[in-house]
């Protein structure tokens, strides 16, 4: 997998994050950037380990499904992928109530499970990592880097821009997780 690959899979598992950090930055009536950096560094710390247990669970299984670890790769990617564009345009109640509580104040608690809510699709991507050639801890590195630029960012932004960019955010993470996906199972099929 290219570093390219990577870095787009990185901003597309970067986006549910980013929303939240928005939806944060615009409650907020005056940047912080305390604030925005505990938000990010949960967000990236989460989007880094939650591939690498996802690797880990697909190694385990890699012998078993080494036939068909192709499709595996492609339905999780297209799964996901499909699950955030379909997010978009319908309410998520539990975690839009997440969003809401933690734009008021980010406590610890909240901010840990708006990051554990946030990173589940990296689970679903490290599992389908384990099927590929990568290396799992410089892909991590980079998915998790890359969150904490973008959700910083995304808390500032949104306190200065409000919520333009929501859900145009989700469908564009969702359209390319599935091109990904698809890419993978068209390699492997045409050798």
């Amino acid at each position: 997998m290219t570093l390219i690959e990577i870095l787009l899979i990185a901003v597309a598992l970067s986006l549910d994050a980013v929303a939240v950090s928005m939806a944060n930055g615009i409650s907020m009536k005056k940047f912080s950037i305390l604030n925005g950096f505990l938000i990010a560094f949960a967000f990236g710390f989460f989007q880094a380990v939650m591939p690498i247990l996802g690797w880990v669970g697909g190694s385990a299984m890699k012998q078993i499904i080494t036939s068909f670890d192709h499709w595996v790769a492609f339905f999780l990617l297209l799964i996901v992928g499909g699950k955030m564009i379909w997010e978009a345009f319908v309410k998520k109640s539990e975690l839009d109530e997440l969003e809401k509580e933690a734009s008021k104040k980010i406590k610890p608690l909240r901010l840990f499970l708006l990051s554990l809510a946030t990173s589940i699709d990296a689970l679903a991507v490290g599992v389908s990592f384990a099927f590929t050639k990568i290396n799992i801890i410089s892909a991590s590195l980079v998915i998790g880097a890359l969150t904490f630029i973008l959700s910083f960012l995304g808390n500032y932004l949104g306190n200065k821009i409000g919520e333009f960019f929501g859900k145009k955010i989700e469908i564009l993470g969702g359209i390319i997780l599935i091109f990904i996906g698809t890419k993978i199972l068209v390699e492997h099929l045409l050798g």
